[in-house]
C-alpha cells in the first residue's frame, strides 16, 4: 500500500472575539484507576531536557485497548525521545468497569491518571472515542495539558456509523452463546461485521473463561451498548464559553466521514490554534496508514518542542 505524505493545513481563527477564561472542574467525582503500558525512550540522555517533563498519553477508541497503540507508542517514544503512556480507558482492556460511560467520566479518569503519575504538561493523543476524551479534558483543564492530537473525530454531536450498533449486536450474540474458539466466534460475528480486520479487532476483547473453557468478553458489553448515544455526543456545546488556546492537531482519514470540512469552523472556535493533517485512510487511521500518521504527528510535536 502506498504511504502518501501527510498534508498539513494551518487554520487560525481571529482572537478578537470573546476570550473568556474558563475555569471549571469535572463534576463527575468517581475516578477509576486506569491500566497502562509505559513505553520509555531508548536513551533519555539524547534530550536536552528531562523527557519525563513531556510525556505523551495515547488513548484508544471504542472497543479498543492499549494494545492497539503498542507499536505506534514505541515508535513515538523512540523518535520524539519522550515517554508514552498507552492507557486503557474505563470499561476497556484491563481497566475497571463502571456503568457511567460518558466523555466527562472518561476525561475525569485521565485527569486522575495524570495526577497519580505526577505527569507535567502531557500531550494527549486520542483516536475516535479517545479523541473526544482528549478534547474534553483539554477544554476542562487547559492548564494541565500542553497540546492534543485528535485522530478522526471532532468536537461536535455526530451519530456514530450504524456499523457500531451492528457490532454490538454481534458481540451480544457471542455473549449469549459463548464460543470455544476464535474461529467459532468469528463465524458468529461475521454477519454483523463484514470486514475481517474489524472482526479481528473486536475479537481481541475475548478471553477464555477458566470456569467454562469458553471465550467471554472482558469488556462490559451491556454498559458500552447503553453508552453509544453518549459516544456520539460531545461534552461542550458553546465555544464562546470555553476554548483551548494551545496547539491542537486534528488528523483526518481522507476516506472517513467523521471530520468533514463543515466541522472546521467549530473546531477553530474551540481550538483556535488548530492544524489539520489529512492522511490517506479510513476511520482506523493508525492501523490503516501508520507511516502517514507517524509522519504527521512527529512533525507536529517536533515543531512544538
Amino acid at each position: 500500500m502506498l504511504l502518501p505524505r501527510a498534508r498539513f493545513l494551518l487554520l487560525r481563527q481571529p482572537t478578537t472575539s470573546i476570550n473568556r477564561t474558563f475555569a471549571t472542574s469535572l463534576r463527575y467525582q468517581k475516578q477509576l484507576e486506569l491500566a497502562y503500558d509505559l513505553h520509555e525512550p531508548p536513551d533519555s540522555r539524547k534530550s536536552g531536557s528531562n523527557p519525563q517533563n513531556a510525556p505523551i498519553i495515547f488513548m484508544h477508541g471504542l472497543f479498543g485497548s492499549k494494545k492497539n497503540n503498542r507499536s505506534m507508542s514505541k515508535v513515538l517514544a523512540r523518535e520524539l525521545n519522550r515517554p508514552v503512556y498507552a492507557i486503557d480507558l474505563r470499561n476497556h482492556g484491563d481497566s475497571p468497569h463502571d456503568p457511567t460511560h460518558t466523555y466527562t467520566a472518561l476525561a475525569n479518569d485521565v485527569s486522575g491518571f495524570i495526577s497519580q503519575h505526577s505527569l507535567s504538561k502531557p500531550t494527549l493523543i486520542g483516536h475516535s472515542m479517545g479523541a473526544k476524551t482528549a478534547m474534553t479534558l483539554a477544554l476542562t483543564s487547559p492548564k494541565m495539558i500542553a497540546n492534543i492530537v485528535s485522530v478522526d473525530n471532532a468536537p461536535v454531536d455526530a451519530a456514530l456509523k450504524s456499523d457500531f450498533g451492528q457490532y454490538v449486536q454481534g458481540m451480544r450474540r457471542i455473549a449469549d452463546s459463548p464460543p470455544k474458539s476464535q474461529k467459532e466466534a468469528d463465524k458468529i460475528l461475521e454477519p454483523f461485521a463484514k470486514e475481517l480486520p474489524v472482526r479481528q479487532f473486536l475479537l481481541t476483547n475475548l478471553v477464555r473463561s477458566p470456569d467454562t473453557n469458553t471465550l467471554v468478553w472482558r469488556i462490559p458489553i451491556k454498559y458500552l451498548a447503553a453508552a453509544l448515544d453518549n459516544m456520539a455526543d460531545f461534552s461542550y456545546k458553546d465555544p464562546e464559553e470555553v476554548r483551548f488556546e494551545k496547539p491542537a492537531l486534528f488528523v483526518r482519514g481522507t476516506k472517513s466521514h467523521y471530520v468533514p470540512d463543515e466541522t472546521l469552523p467549530i473546531i477553530g472556535r474551540f481550538f483556535p490554534r488548530f492544524e489539520v493533517c489529512d492522511v490517506e485512510s479510513g476511520h482506523w487511521v493508525v492501523s490503516e496508514n501508520p507511516e502517514g500518521f507517524r509522519k504527521g504527528v512527529v512533525e507536529f510535536l517536533q515543531d512544538k518542542d
